[in-house]
């Protein structure tokens, strides 16, 4: 059963660089070299390595925003909007609040955890007082999220001086220290390790984690058990959303050390395949945030050494995701398949 847990995903990595390669070799160039070069971009140099693993972070944060939702039975495809709600929320405690940095920077990641974590928060409130699906509430919280964010870089956030919508510089106390020199690798790296550390003993050691894993399995039969499904909800989403949260928050205090107009390009929805190529397991999460950081960073290389569009990266992403939901589809009939045959023999 393990070994087929890493296969799968293996599997599909595979399948997608083949028909990436396919692809590529359409646009006449060659899949070798490309592939090469986007492998040497992403690991051909400390700095290339470091430029990976800052990607990663944030896709660790993603994934395991979305895997938390997914484990207690929760789609949750607004990390995008709950990102750009954490950066707001981090960037002004960040810029406003002046604090010795052993404190000012807890309480803005503090911050952007709480901000993304209210936008998550809504979502199981409008699901628990209207029964509102959050496969559409989510996506259109993304909306309203970029809109707002918007708004207030074209306003009141806006830098004193300068045409772009983006706020003032935050203050160097709240800038996350760097751990590799001359790169933007910071400690938000080992926040994130941290984080995935603290999702697995939470769904395997907690009361709670447990509770929730119940109701991702069968609601019914949580809600009959005495579990309160609601609760539980409300608190998934909140936790979810705070993990999407902080992937704008390390953007924010790591990276940019300001928010403005497209901070987030697109990482919010990378989360989703990120989670469901690592099974929506810790460690697996890890791995796969790894391969789409590389994809991410690398891609850059492809873009200025070979001429190609960073379209064919997100073609080899959207490939992946691909292959891993006809492998989760297979599965479930499979599964389904073996139920109607033994039926007859229980009857």
């Amino acid at each position: 059963m393990k070994a087929k847990r890493v296969v799968k995903p293996l599997l599909s990595i595979v399948l997608a660089l083949v028909v990436g390669a396919v692809v590529i070799a359409l646009m006449g160039q060659n899949p070798l070299y490309i592939y090469s070069t986007m492998l040497q971009g992403a690991f051909g140099s400390p700095s290339a390595v470091a430029g990976t693993l800052v990607k990663t972070t944030t896709m660790i944060f993603v994934g395991l925003s979305y895997g938390f939702a997914y484990k207690c039975g929760l789609i949750n495809i607004g990390i995008e909007g709950q990102l750009y709600m954490g950066a707001l929320f981090s960037a002004y405690t960040a810029i406003y609040l002046n604090l010795p940095a052993v404190l000012e920077i807890p309480v803005c990641l503090a911050a952007g955890f709480i901000g993304g974590g209210i936008w998550g928060g809504i979502v199981a409130w409008l699901k628990n007082r209207f029964k509102a699906s959050e496969l559409i509430t989510t996506v259109m919280m993304n909306y309203v999220a970029t809109y707002i964010v918007g708004a207030l870089l074209n306003g009141p956030l806006k830098e004193s001086r300068g045409t772009f919508p983006q706020s003032e510089p935050i203050q160097q106390s709240a800038q996350l220290p760097v751990i590799v020199p001359q790169t933007q690798l910071t400690i938000g790296f080992l926040i994130a390790i941290a984080a995935i550390v603290c999702y697995a003993i939470y769904w395997k050691k907690s009361s709670t984690g447990f509770q929730m894993s119940v109701i991702g399995s069968n609601h019914e039969a949580a809600r009959y058990a005495g579990i309160p499904v609601k609760r539980m909800a409300l608190m998934a989403m909140f936790i979810s959303g705070g993990l999407g949260g902080l992937a704008g928050t390390m953007e924010v205090l790591g990276v940019q050390h300001k928010i403005m107009e497209g901070l987030s390009a697109g990482y919010g929805f990378d989360g989703i395949a990120v989670s469901l190529l690592g099974n929506n397991s810790g460690i697996g999460i890890f791995f796969s945030s790894l391969l789409f950081g590389a994809l991410r960073y690398g891609g850059n290389a492809v873009q200025m050494f070979t001429g190609l569009p960073i379209a064919v990266i997100y073609i080899l992403q959207a490939l992946v995701i691909l292959f891993v939901v006809v492998g989760t589809f297979a599965s479930v009939r499979n599964k389904r398949k073996k139920k109607m045959l033994r039926k007859p023999e229980g009857a």
